[in-house]
């Protein structure tokens, strides 16, 4: 199975920090963000990484490398002519990714311990989301969940998008290139029974704030093997 880090992004809510080190290499528990999902992800046995980046994203490529040191073969799809959004980015990165498997895309602004080995032979329609409980900065939630099928509406609880999902090309199949979001291709599948997901209990953070980030590095320090690292 290939992956995708989602890079690329500006980091608006973490300036300054973020003026002159782009988001996924801001530190956390000694280690860079996007460290800690590349070395989740290498020791679920997925190595063929995809990583976009934009802002400052020479230095990410820089500090990443090809990713052998990390156990990954990592290559790099170039939004550096403006940010194209979730839905624009992987769109751009489909010829590096697209096969008649799924795909996996991970954000680049979470920390988690979830399992990722657990997706590797997931059966996968459209798409499969993780979903976690709603966090207090996001009390309203995304989507809801009946059994395994993800819902937009109605009347059940909702739960947070990890920024975890499985996807397939097909998703894509009528998208034309530049900048879109993700989310009304998901609402679309969904309303067509193609969205797939599951609820994780364990440990989930969005690093989408100075704050968040203190909370999440001090975490890693009290407790080093929350992130899925030992």
């Amino acid at each position: 199975m290939k992956a995708m880090i989602l890079c690329a992004g500006r980091g608006e809510r973490l300036r300054p920090l973020t003026d002159h080190t782009p988001k996924p290499l801001l530190q956390a528990g000694g280690r860079p963000l996007v460290e800690h999902t590349l070395i989740a992800l290498a020791a679920a046995g997925i190595d063929q990484i995809v990583i976009n980046t934009a802002h400052l994203g020479g230095m990410i490529r820089d500090y990443l490398g090809d990713g052998r040191r990390f156990g990954v073969d990592i290559v790099y799809s170039d939004e550096s002519d403006g940010v194209l959004e979730t839905g624009g980015g992987i769109h751009r990165a489909l010829p590096l990714l697209a096969s008649d498997e799924p795909f996996l895309v991970v954000n680049g602004d979470i920390g988690c311990d979830y399992p990722y080995s657990r997706l590797l032979n997931r059966a996968v329609d459209l798409a499969h989301l993780v979903l976690v409980t709603n966090p207090p900065h996001h009390p309203a939630g995304d989507f809801g969940l009946v059994g395994e099928r993800v819902i937009d509406a109605g009347a059940h609880p909702r739960h947070t998008f990890a920024g975890i999902g499985l996807y397939r090309a097909e998703l894509f199949r009528d998208c034309q290139p530049g900048r879109f979001p993700l989310a009304p291709l998901l609402r679309q599948a969904m309303g067509q029974q193609r969205v797939s997901g599951e609820h994780y209990p364990g440990f989930w953070m969005d690093i989408g704030t100075a704050e968040r980030l203190a909370e999440f590095d001090a975490r890693l320090h009290a407790e080093p093997g929350c992130a899925g690292i030992v």
